[in-house]
């Protein structure tokens, strides 16, 4: 049974193991992500999550303002005792102090899973499996409340509709004057001359026509 065999032994001893794992956690810390076979990357991030944890969880320096002289000697023996935890892992002061201000800062909400692991083919020579090890990004923050929605534009007031001016009425015509009735007496004794054409196209003069 294999009991108390945890992690892959990678043909090393146990005092090998540690001093290349030192040194990949310091280089992971100080440039954020390496490149290297894909068995020590996965083996590797055990370690980078836990020096990133103990970097989160020390009181911060912000925090020592406004403590009671207690308080703060408390709080400042937390932060030296992580510190001290931390540098078993990581043996380079610009590295460690990137744990305890910007990674601290970064992962503060985050609970955890600080890493992430992409694969990048084989390496020539051994075709082992090469991958790459990163620090990932910041959580996104929450959306925002939606803004409240803006009050609508007041309608245009509907311009006012024009009087109607009835068109006048048009004007009745003049009444015809009256003619006066004439009466036959007034007709002269004139003989009147009529023309009549005949299918001949013969001019005929009617005889005069007298009155009775």
């Amino acid at each position: 049974m294999r009991h108390r065999k945890t992690g892959r032994k990678l043909g090393m001893d146990s005092s090998a193991r540690k001093a290349m794992w030192r040194n990949m956690v310091t280089s992971l810390m100080l440039h954020g992500q390496i490149r290297t076979t894909e068995q020590r990357a996965k083996e590797l991030r055990r370690f980078a999550d836990r020096v990133i944890t103990i970097g989160k969880r020390a009181p911060s320096i912000v925090s020592f303002e406004g403590l009671a002289d207690d308080e703060l000697r408390q709080a400042r023996a937390n932060r030296v005792a992580a510190i001290r935890r931390a540098k078993q892992w990581v043996n380079n002061d610009e590295a460690l102090d990137l744990v305890f201000t910007e990674y601290a800062e970064r992962f503060r909400t985050r609970p955890g899973g600080y890493t992430r692991i992409v694969k990048a083919g084989r390496r020539g020579g051994d075709n082992a499996s090469m991958a790459i090890i990163e620090l990932v990004e910041a959580l996104a923050p929450a959306a925002p409340d939606a803004a409240p929605e803006a009050d609508p534009a007041p309608a245009e007031a509907e311009p006012e509709a024009a009087e109607v001016v009835a068109a006048p009425e048009p004007e009745a015509a003049p009444e015809a004057a009256e003619v006066p009735e004439q009466d036959a007496t007034d007709f002269d004794d004139e003989p009147t001359v009529v023309q009549v054409v005949d299918d001949e196209d013969t001019v005929v003069k009617a005889a005069e026509i007298a009155e009775e």
